[in-house]
């Protein structure tokens, strides 16, 4: 068959991959008989067969089409192994928006984290990627640590053979990128220093994706599913979705995961972001012991979690989400939140944003709302587009915009109701790209009575830390050791503690709390409530659960004021 049959065939496929009425499955089915038994030698028409099948199954419309994308999937290591034999161009597999499917590989400088699990659970499909490789000299002060006599060559000469050092020092039984991060594993010293080390190495891995499981291709949920959810009419629409009344709905039943099945869980996420080039925090430090479940309806299920204490941030709480829809993961959600007031990012992966992309955002949101009891949500620039071109190419701030968002600069609000004069005045008109950047200026901001309209609409987190390092520059000498020692003694000494009484992991919360404490002016003044207060935020901060860190500060309404006053 021609390419421009192919080609033909994939565009009707497009158009029946949403036709969930009976005419079109039949329809559906035919055009998935057909694309099974032929052979596709244009890596690109691969590439969007793939990802149209990936929709299929998190959005079927009965259990036959779902079972014959799958199987269609499953031929994928062949299909790619055959392009590959006819020597095609594989550059298109290695783009972000579709890397990670079977067969295919890439390259990426991972963290350490993420090398160092790479490395555990896939050893023997991971490679050093040296061409265009430029820190050489980074890797001569290094890899004597773990390479005898290596200076020799290292320190005095030009053009060393890495590659041919590491591959004898690794043996025939492991690969060098095993050997080289088992041996960073066992330097004694602490596991920031030892990220810090290799990550300055700047090394690539090639990550050659043969295991069909490990695959984008692949990925289902490891926890399975109640029962698929097969759509018999049109999907829900961004008009269908009113995010008030989705956040004022009933509460989730919520499923708390077991140790097991949450490190499986945690594993499954950070495997199936790295085979997207992408690394979140939550997914690579997340709380395998603190994860909990929803069924959020239509095959949706949300996974929810934080982080361990020693990896929690100063004062705001992190959590994550990864959902599913119908066991294929579709998209995350994370959030920073402080009082009532929550950071939310959402993201789908390009793959599924034809399918109910402001509904499933809207279920993500009420659970995170849920379990944190925020009432003011901020979107930050970057989401709609600063420093985004992604954002600004999809107008994802007409996305947030028509669920009741609000940019909260004067001058943006100003620009947005000429551009929403112009869109109702005007048949066919467009926001233009550069208007959307200057709108991207701005973080946009949903509220819910009761919490006030306008009282954050200023604050900015990193206010707190630039109002630290003035006091450490005017009152310390810029000293980060004696700014710190003396705010722990300051407002130890207001609250009426003993430190040392803490445990290690209170400590550190005291600590960095101690920071933004002292900078308000009469904490020493506070009823003996208000600073008990004070201290069981602190305690619940190194906690087992950071839900609680956030609901116990929202009772501490002084502390609010301050710290509002601190932000804005």
């Amino acid at each position: 068959m021609s390419q421009d049959s192919i080609n033909r065939l994939l565009d009707r496929l497009e158009a029946l991959k949403i036709g969930f009425d009976d005419k079109a499955r039949p329809r559906l089915l035919k055009i998935l008989g057909q694309l099974s038994r032929r052979e596709i030698k244009d890596a690109d028409a691969l590439i969007r067969l793939h990802e149209m099948l990936l929709f299929i199954c998190a959005y079927p419309s009965n259990r036959e089409v779902r079972r014959r994308a799958e199987k269609i999937l499953s031929s994928f290591k062949r299909r790619v192994e055959s392009l590959r034999e006819r020597e095609a161009d594989f550059s298109a597999f290695i783009d972000p928006e579709v890397s990670g499917i079977v067969g295919t590989a890439f390259s990426s400088t991972f963290t350490y984290d993420i090398a160092h699990w790479l490395a555990l659970h896939h050893p023997k499909n991971l490679t050093f990627d040296f061409d265009g490789y430029e820190s050489d000299a980074r890797l001569g002060e290094t890899l004597p640590r773990f390479i005898p006599l290596l200076e020799e060559d290292a320190l005095v000469e030009a053009n060393v053979p890495f590659r041919e050092w590491m591959r004898l020092a690794a043996g025939v039984e492991r690969q060098e990128v095993a050997w080289l991060l088992e041996s960073f594993r066992k330097l004694r010293v602490s596991a920031k220093e030892r990220a810090e080390l290799y990550d300055s190495l700047q090394l690539w891995i090639c990550w050659h994706l043969n295991k069909y499981s490990a695959s984008r291709t692949g990925h289902r949920a490891p926890l399975r599913p109640r029962e698929i959810f097969y759509h018999q009419e049109a999907l829900l629409r961004r008009k269908d979705v009113s995010l008030e009344a989705e956040l004022n709905s009933p509460p989730f039943e919520l499923k708390k995961v077991s140790p097991r099945d949450g490190r499986a869980l945690l594993d499954f996420a950070l495997e199936t972001s790295a085979a997207r080039y992408r690394e979140l925090y939550g997914f690579t430090h997340g709380d395998f012991q603190q994860v909990f479940h929803t069924h959020a309806g239509r095959g949706t299920d949300i996974y929810f979690f934080g982080v361990p204490p020693e990896r929690r941030l100063p004062v705001r709480a992190y959590h994550a989400a990864l959902i599913f829809k119908n066991r294929v993961p579709i998209g995350y959600a994370e959030s920073l939140t402080l009082f009532e007031r929550m950071e939310f990012g959402f993201n789908l992966y390009y793959t599924f944003r034809d399918g109910e992309s402001a509904w499933t955002y809207a279920r993500a949101l009420h659970l995170f709302c849920q379990l944190l009891k925020a009432r003011a949500v901020s979107v930050d620039p970057y989401q709609i587009g600063h420093e985004n071109e992604e954002g600004i190419e999809s107008g994802a701030f007409w996305f947030y915009r028509k669920l009741g968002f609000r940019p909260v600069k004067s001058e943006i609000a100003k620009l947005v109701e000429r551009e929403e004069r112009r869109l109702a005045s005007r048949e066919n008109y467009r926001t233009s790209a550069r208007t959307l950047r200057k709108i991207a200026e701005g973080h946009l901001l949903f509220t819910l009575p009761p919490a006030p309209r306008s009282e954050w609409d200023n604050f900015h987190v990193r206010n707190l830390g630039l109002a630290a390092q003035r006091r450490m520059a005017q009152k310390f000498d810029s000293d980060s050791l004696k700014f710190r020692r003396a705010s722990v003694e300051r407002v130890a000494d207001s609250l009426g503690l003993r430190v040392e009484s803490f445990r290690e992991d209170e400590r550190r919360a005291f600590s960095d709390w101690s920071l933004m404490l002292a900078l308000i002016p009469d904490i020493e003044r506070w009823t003996t409530d208000e600073k008990m207060a004070v201290l069981n935020i602190i305690r619940a901060k190194a906690g087992r659960d950071e839900a609680r860190y956030i609901r116990l500060m929202q009772k501490h309404e002084r502390l609010r004021r301050e710290v509002i006053k601190l932000g804005s």
